[in-house]
């Protein structure tokens, strides 16, 4: 785990890579947490998938996303790389963004330059706004930010539009107005992702996303990290996950109408209390029940 003293960006600067999984809300982010992960990635399209059951297409709201953050928060101190979206809209909404979301307790927000609405970054059809444009909405979160302990990602889509030589240009361009960590969406090949890293590499610490059936062939974290990726995300495995064992939840339900059959593949009522901390909340609870002042002699109350 990353010494309390260390910030997330000194983190970045190590010579070794940060693996940090996708999470949707505050059980999720306890329990990789509890995994041991260096950082946690709030997904936008996580949020999108479970709190509305839509896809990654701009529906969700600056305000839910801000919400999620604070229950986030409110659970676990790991820090927290949020999924920004375009910032819900032109230069001076970004900023708005910029501070809700550190006073909700993001550790960095990642913008992209896609034009509105947008789209999840493996989907096909995506437009990009002008690379001045993009960089002006950069320079805007830079200012907002109260610490520069806040960090912003830049996420630029422009391979799938305009290829990796301009998506590298725009990087550079991004870097200029101020972005702390670079990451260039769906590369199609490890060479692409290789290319990348040998260009951008030195600049600023290099973001790699994962997406099991998306654009970009699956590697490790450790592998990412040999090209010279510093952080590298799986932000929508864990609800592809979920879905699977609820779906097969919920057939067999069903079928047997009744959980006996799914029983091996389930936590009981006891275990899932163990498991969100219910005994150790009621414990705390005890020690405010009845309070009492410590009882003060009269010489204590003359002194």
């Amino acid at each position: 785990m990353t010494h309390p003293d260390l910030s997330f960006k000194q983190r970045l600067a190590e010579n070794r890579v940060v693996l940090a999984p996708g999470v949707y809300d505050a059980f999720t982010a306890s329990l990789a947490a509890a995994a041991g992960f260096e950082a946690l990635y709030l997904s936008g399209a996580a949020i999108a998938y479970t709190r509305l059951g839509r896809p990654d297409i701009g529906l969700v709201s600056v305000s839910e996303v801000a919400d999620t953050i604070a229950l986030v928060r409110d659970r676990v101190p790991t820090p927290l790389v949020v999924d920004a979206d375009t910032g819900y809209g032109n230069a001076l909404n970004v900023q708005r963004t910029v501070r809700m979301f550190e006073r909700a307790g993001a550790t960095a927000l990642q913008l992209e330059d896609q034009s509105f609405p947008k789209r999840c970054g493996h989907l096909t059809d995506k437009a990009v706004i002008p690379a001045g444009e993009m960089a002006g909405k950069i320079k805007a979160a830079v200012d907002a930010r109260s610490s520069e302990g806040t960090l912003i990602v830049a996420r630029t889509d422009a391979v799938a539009v305009e290829g990796v030589p301009a998506a590298l240009d725009r990087a550079r361009l991004y870097v200029e107005a101020g972005a702390d960590v670079l990451f260039v969406e769906a590369p199609k090949s490890r060479e692409q992702l290789a290319a990348i890293a040998d260009q951008l590499g030195g600049v600023r610490p290099l973001l790699a996303n994962m997406v099991e059936g998306g654009q970009t062939p699956i590697s490790s974290a450790a592998d990412l990290g040999v090209l010279g990726y510093r952080l590298v995300i799986f932000p929508g495995g864990i609800v592809r996950a979920l879905a699977r064992q609820a779906q097969d939840y919920y057939a067999s339900l069903a079928e047997h109408g009744t959980t006996q059959p799914f029983r091996d593949r389930m936590f009981d009522f006891n275990a899932l209390n163990e498991l969100i901390g219910t005994p150790e909340m009621l414990a705390l609870g005890e020690t405010y029940k009845d309070f009492a002042p410590v009882k003060r002699t009269k010489q204590e109350d003359a002194v």
